[in-house]
């Protein structure tokens, strides 16, 4: 469960967008959908929010949301390129104005070295704009990484 901050962060995020007619998806690995799930838990969040695509796997995000072969395999999954094709990919893919991806590792297992537990990186593409990545290392147990990851990402949408 979300704490009430964030479903409060989701209620400014969502009357923001359809105050300025934005839509909206995700793309989202390590929290498993749990973006979408913060806002549609919003009564009405249907107006901003167009699609959630969960894309837990490499198969996933290359298929749901064009992840390059090639990107993943430069880079790994848990990197700023595959954040920023998962979210430029969401964006073509829902034919919205902003998208928000999350790659990272949750924990407990997963890490390998230079990429310890709780690495998240987070993306927000928008139409006609440049796409942004931010890196977090979000200290905590799964559950702590995977709810600050929403919290950044919803935060970053509202930028």
């Amino acid at each position: 469960m979300l704490p009430e901050a964030t479903l409060d962060q989701a209620r400014v995020l969502l009357a923001t967008l359809e105050a300025r007619g934005l839509t909206l998806a995700t793309a989202e690995s390590c929290t498993g959908g749990l973006i979408a799930a913060a806002l549609t838990a919003i009564a009405g969040s249907s107006s901003v929010v167009m699609a959630g695509f969960v894309t837990y796997s490499n198969e996933a995000k290359m298929r749901m949301v064009g992840l390059r072969a090639e990107t993943l395999a430069a880079h790994g999954a848990v990197s700023e390129p595959v954040a920023r094709e998962m979210a430029e990919g969401a964006l073509a893919a829902a034919q919205v104005d902003i998208a928000l991806s999350c790659t990272g590792i949750a924990g407990p297992g997963g890490a390998t070295p230079g990429k310890p537990v709780g690495l998240v990186f987070i993306g927000c593409a928008r139409r006609g704009g440049p796409t942004v990545v931010q890196r977090h290392v979000f200290p905590g147990d799964r559950a702590a990484v995977r709810a600050a990851t929403v919290a950044a990402a919803l935060a970053m949408a509202g930028a």
